[in-house]
């Protein structure tokens, strides 16, 4: 069967989270997944269903709306039933969580791209995760360390805005996200 798959252009807007989706995105990871799209492009196009309904990219649809993206790439799946959206929207996210690292080339790749001075936290790892993976002496080559006891440490600044209300608030931290900043909602 040949199936006439087009990518279609849609304004994140349009789309329509699943009410039952049972993957869940925090706000850090809707901003590594900004990022990511920043970084690479928009590589992956959202799968929607006849209504505009998302199927697969509930994640990559938040980070648009964060970035302020006008348009998304989409693919539309017309020729699933109503049980097989469902089960595919479970199984696009567990089959992937079943896979895993052969921790040597892992290990390799990162350290080369590390070499290179590219920002391995865009890559999804954290810097928790990084260190673990790379040698203390050689991960952040590019950043400060302390080679006399054999560790890296990278600075942060931090600021501080103050905000009148919860709503003023929420635009200053969609905006500094559009920005590109990281950032993240403290209440006092």
């Amino acid at each position: 069967m040949r199936l006439n798959r087009n990518i279609e252009y849609i304004e994140p807007s349009r789309l329509s989270n699943y009410e039952k989706n049972s993957r869940t995105h925090s706000a850090d990871q809707i901003t590594q997944i900004a990022k990511s799209i920043k970084e690479f492009g928009f590589t992956n196009p959202v799968l929607i269903d006849a209504d505009n309904g998302i199927i697969a990219g509930h994640g990559r649809v938040a980070a648009a709306k964060q970035m302020g993206m006008a348009m998304v790439p989409c693919l539309r799946l017309t020729n699933l039933t109503d049980e097989q959206k469902r089960a595919y929207i479970i199984a696009d996210n567990k089959l992937a969580l079943n896979a895993g690292w052969d921790l040597d080339v892992l290990k390799m790749e990162l350290q080369s791209l590390d070499d290179l001075g590219f920002d391995l936290p865009l890559i999804g790892f954290s810097e928790d995760e990084l260190k673990d993976l790379l040698p203390v002496d050689d991960y952040g080559k590019g950043k400060d360390s302390d080679s006399e006891n054999g560790f890296v440490y990278s600075e942060k600044f931090s600021i501080v805005v103050e905000c009148d209300n919860e709503q003023h608030q929420q635009e200053v931290f969609d905006k500094f996200q559009k920005d590109g900043y990281v950032c993240r909602v403290l209440v006092n």
